[in-house]
């Protein structure tokens, strides 16, 4: 969101509360947790609400604002970077994040934590570098000066809008925007044209350097077949910080308490990968192999033992206007 068309100081309207309430509604009915988006979340909310000693510790939002031409003159990637998480107002950060929590829980239910945290590091390099790219090019090749010298903008939405586009990229499905059914892989160019229209103070070229940001990022991975070198350094960073962890939960394995009752005693239960995924047979979703319940249109797993999705044709399968009414009525933010 531009400066110009925000709050310049915090206000609170009691609408972080109802964020945390909804943000702890979904995650209690997920079997899996999705650790990145939580810490994605907390780390937005804590930036905007700085409390004790982060204030003293965090740059003002002035030491950051996006400006194309203060980050290309001082090289000043701090503002590059850190601009996303900072938000103009209660209002701007509580509907961003949840646009994230929608988001980020299925995406990193069906790629993994460790691919969705490389995905997202990506994005965010990308819908930051288009956007200056932009601004730049605006100066170069029309003489317009206000993107890239007058616009001061924050915010995760380029992010967003980036994550969109990844998430709608292989759907054939519609979805509504403002009681607006559109085809879901085109969303986000629609959501732009609105947001705009009707939203004074935003970053056009912010969320427009997020759409070209997702869509370069599925380009690139389609045509790179290698393992992902940002996922593969996050998981080794990752172990090395999770390391004395799981050594001191091994030294406590070795001893084995034999405890009353009717459970198992020394026993363990075999942990599945989070990466596996199965494919609702109603709607063909891929799902995460933690969840009984499709994430997509809430039938249930029939591999487990489950009562089979009730069938509304012939050959037991759902309807595609079912299916449609299922998901719309689920995911229609």
């Amino acid at each position: 969101m531009d400066r110009d068309g925000g709050i310049r100081r915090r206000i609170t309207r009691g609408m972080i509360p109802v964020l945390a309430l909804h943000v702890g509604t979904e995650f209690y009915r997920l079997r899996r947790k999705p650790p990145v988006t939580a810490g994605l979340i907390l780390a937005n909310t804590l930036i905007y609400l700085r409390p004790g000693a982060l204030d003293r510790l965090l740059p003002t939002i002035d030491e950051v604002w996006f400006n194309p031409h203060l980050i290309v003159k001082y090289g000043d990637l701090r503002r590059f970077f850190l601009s996303a998480f900072y938000h103009m107002g209660e209002s701007h950060l509580v509907y961003n994040m949840m646009s994230l929590l929608w988001k980020g829980i299925q995406l990193e239910t069906s790629m993994g934590s460790v691919e969705f945290a490389s995905m997202v590091a990506a994005l965010l390099g990308l819908s930051q570098g288009i956007t200056l790219l932009l601004a730049k090019s605006l100066l170069l090749f029309f003489d317009y000066e206000t993107a890239y010298y007058n616009q001061y903008a924050v915010g995760f939405s380029g992010v967003l809008f980036a994550m969109k586009v990844v998430l709608n990229s292989e759907s054939d499905d519609f979805t509504s925007l403002n009681g607006l059914l559109v085809p879901a892989r085109h969303a986000a160019w629609v959501e732009l044209i609105l947001i705009q229209l009707f939203v004074p103070g935003v970053s056009f070229l912010g969320h427009l350097g997020g759409i070209l940001a997702g869509l370069l990022y599925l380009k690139l991975r389609r045509s790179y077949s290698g393992p992902d070198p940002l996922a593969a350094l996050i998981r080794k960073v990752a172990g090395a910080i999770t390391w004395p962890v799981k050594f001191l939960r091994s030294l406590i394995g070795w001893q084995t308490r034999r405890i009353t009752g009717r459970g198992t005693v020394g026993s363990r239960r075999p942990v599945q990968r989070v990466y596996d995924v199965w494919r609702c047979t109603a709607c063909t979703y891929d799902n995460s192999a933690l969840a009984d319940v499709c994430e997509m249109c809430s039938t249930e797993r029939s591999d487990h033992g489950f009562a089979s999705p009730t069938p509304s044709n012939n050959n037991g399968t759902l309807s595609l206007e079912e299916v449609r009414r299922r998901r719309l009525e689920r995911f229609s933010r």
